[in-house]
Parts: structure tokens; sequence; C-alpha cells
């Protein structure tokens, strides 16, 4: 095995806010990316994975193997790892290994690792696969990226293989705390998870770093995109219609810079409607727009295109008002609503077929194609359709 330089991304459960949100801040260093993972022409120590809201795990590629048959996988596996252990590793070792992309079974994936424990002189600890790639919770809480520990990834990257070991991993649990134990929350507007926000700074700052920049979240709620843009170390704006939201962000902000050691605290909090107001200058807009009203089921038909027009509306009019304020260059990432209808089938706003009409221009992503930014989960109705956008220039 001979380390490459490459990464090795694995995605989340919608892949497709993986890849846009890596191809967003790594450009041409996005190399390939599958439904299961992303390769970046980057050493994962020079990834800035704590701000990855759409990667659960970075890996350090270790090797390139030129077949997808699982005994040839097995072979080469047996012949190169246990002598990398033995001579790497001191002690007692834990060894958990995943595989992407595969038609083989949980026991197939742990059967390889007992295989493995087998030609190794270590004392060794073999972590049980419940399916064939690990989860989060239990690469950190086996301490799969600490010393004397490793998780070994097995991708499939069309017809060959590639072996990684795992540097990062989400932190499911500093996720919870931060979103779970905020003193302002409200479930009957809506909860954005901070996973999304993360997303939506990303796609809308590219590849430009935080210091001296600010981003604007102009339905600011109860502030989750305004925190996690605080703790990258963007300055931000935060406004809405409400004034109990506003009450809640400046809570939910205080609390932050209390029990985070942020690398900026500048922010600021207005009441403001954003279908009508002037902001400070920013560089760039993340922000969940209106959803419209809750719905815990599909309404008629009627109802809903009732709801829709209403939702489209109020779009349109903050979109009118902020394309004269949005700098030309700097990007827009707006969480709309979209209405599971069934099937693969969503409601869309009418809205988002007249941007150009209205000025913007849609940014496109390479590796997504024509397919729209949907993140929904199920048993919801009301989806977010993530749409990234810039002001049009006249010549382009």
């Amino acid at each position: 095995m001979s380390e490459t330089g490459d990464s090795l991304c694995i995605l989340g459960r919608q892949p497709e806010f993986g890849r846009a949100e890596l191809e967003s801040l790594y450009g041409s260093r996005l190399l390939r990316a599958n439904h299961w993972a992303a390769i970046l022409s980057l050493p994962a120590q020079e990834i800035s994975f704590q701000r990855l809201g759409g990667t659960q795990k970075v890996a350090k590629v270790l090797a390139h193997l030129p077949t997808t048959t699982w005994g040839d996988i097995e072979k080469y596996m047996l012949d190169n790892v246990p002598s990398r252990i033995d001579t790497d590793q001191g002690g007692k070792f834990t060894l958990g290994l995943s595989a992407y992309g595969f038609n083989v079974s949980p026991s197939q994936v742990q059967g390889l690792a007992l295989k493995i424990k087998k030609k190794t002189t270590h004392p060794m600890r073999i972590v049980p696969n419940q399916a064939i790639g690990l989860n989060s919770a239990s690469v950190l809480h086996n301490k799969l990226t600490s010393r004397g520990a490793w998780e070994l990834l097995l991708v499939r990257d069309g017809k060959s293989t590639i072996l990684g070991q795992t540097m990062f991993v989400q932190d499911i649990e500093a996720y919870a705390a931060r979103d779970q134990v905020r003193p302002a929350r409200d479930a009957r507007v809506g909860m954005l998870p901070p996973k999304l926000a993360q997303i939506l700074i990303n796609l809308a700052s590219g590849q430009v770093s935080p210091p001296g920049r600010t981003v604007l979240d102009p339905f600011c709620g109860t502030g989750v995109v305004l925190q996690e843009a605080l703790l990258m170390g963007y300055d931000v704006i935060g406004t809405d219609i409400e004034s109990r939201m506003v009450d809640y962000s400046q809570k939910n902000l205080d609390w932050l810079t209390t029990n985070y050691k942020l690398q900026t605290t500048n922010y600021k909090l207005k009441v403001a409607d954003a279908t009508n107001h002037r902001w400070p200058p920013f560089n760039a807009i993340a922000t969940e727009a209106y959803l419209g009203r809750p719905l815990t089921s599909l309404p008629a038909r009627t109802e809903l295109q009732t709801i829709i027009q209403d939702v489209n509306t109020i779009t349109k009019k903050f979109l009118k008002d902020l394309q004269p304020q949005l700098k030309p260059g700097s990007l827009a990432a707006i969480a709309l609503p979209a209405w599971y209808l069934g099937g693969n089938r969503f409601a869309h706003l009418p809205i988002i077929d007249d941007l150009t009409d209205m000025g913007y221009n849609v940014a496109d992503f390479k590796h997504l194609g024509s397919k729209p930014l949907i993140y929904h989960r199920p048993g919801q109705v009301v989806a977010r359709e993530v749409i990234v956008i810039k002001k049009r220039i006249l010549d382009e």
C-alpha cells in the first residue's frame, strides 16, 4: 500500500448535496464522484471537515485496486493489511471495515476483518458490522480515528476499488448538542438541520475564506444558519419579520458565544421584512425562505395550489428586492419549499422557472447535472428545494 495524496469523502444520506458542497468549496480538485463517495486531489488534513454538512467521513487514499471482485479484494487485503498493522502498530489494536457500492453482506465484510485479525501478531478487536458500512456513531464510539485503531474503507469506483483509511468522521453528538440544547427553539416554524445550514453556507461562500466576510440570512428564524456561519468564522447579519424570531436568534447566538470558542462574534440582528428591506453590505446569502404553513398530510389539490401561490408571491417579492443589492459574483443559496406528491414527484414554486427573467443566473454544478437539489426526509410533506443563484450580467 502506498498513499496517493488524494482524499476520499463518504457522502451523506442525500449524496447530491455532498457533491454540490464539495464542488463549491474545492472546484476542480473534486476529481469525480458517485452515489457513495467523492475523490479530492487534496490531502485529508487540508480539507475543512468541520464545516462540511454533506460528508460523513474523510479518508486518506491508501491504494487503488484494479478490480471490483470481492474475492480479489480479499486477497489483496490479506496480502497487504496484516503486515502494515504489524509494522505500524504496537499493543492492542481495533479494526473496523466498511464497504460501499458492493453487493456483499455485513457478515462478508466482518468476515474479511476477522481473516485480517488471524494473520496479524497483535491482539486485535474487530468492530461488528450491522451494515456493510459502519455508521458515524460506531466509528466515534470505537474511536477508529484515534491511535491504535483504524477504519478501512473499500469503495467501488467504476471498475476499480479504492482503499482508504478514515481520518475524520462527523461528530453527531456535537450536532445534536448545538441543535437541541440551544435555549430558544420553535418546532412550529420548522427546524433547519445544522448540516443543511452548513451546506447552504458552503454553497453560497464557495472557495473564499471566511475572515472579514459577511453572510446574510434574511429569514433568520431561530438563527441556525447564523450560528453555523459564526462557527465557520464569518460575520453574520440576520433579519426576520417576526420580532419573536429575532429575540430567539439573539438568545441562541448569545448562548453560542458563551459556550463555544468562536473566531468571530460579530453579528447584527434586526426585525425586517425580507420583501422590502435594504441590508448592510454582505458577501453571500444563505437562508431558508418562507416554507408556507406546516403540513402533516398532503392537502387537497385546490388548497395546495393556494398555499403554493401564497408562498410564490412572497418569494417573488423577496427576490425582486434582493436582486439590486446582490453584488456581481456573490451567490445566494436559498432553501425554498417543494411539496412531496408521492413517488419521485414534487410540486415546485413557479418562480423557479422565472429566475432568468428576474435578473438571476442559476449556478451550475458539474457533478450534479440537471437534477434539482431537494432535501427530503421520509414522512415529510414539505421538502426543501435548494437553489444557488447569482446576479445575471447582461453579457452572460
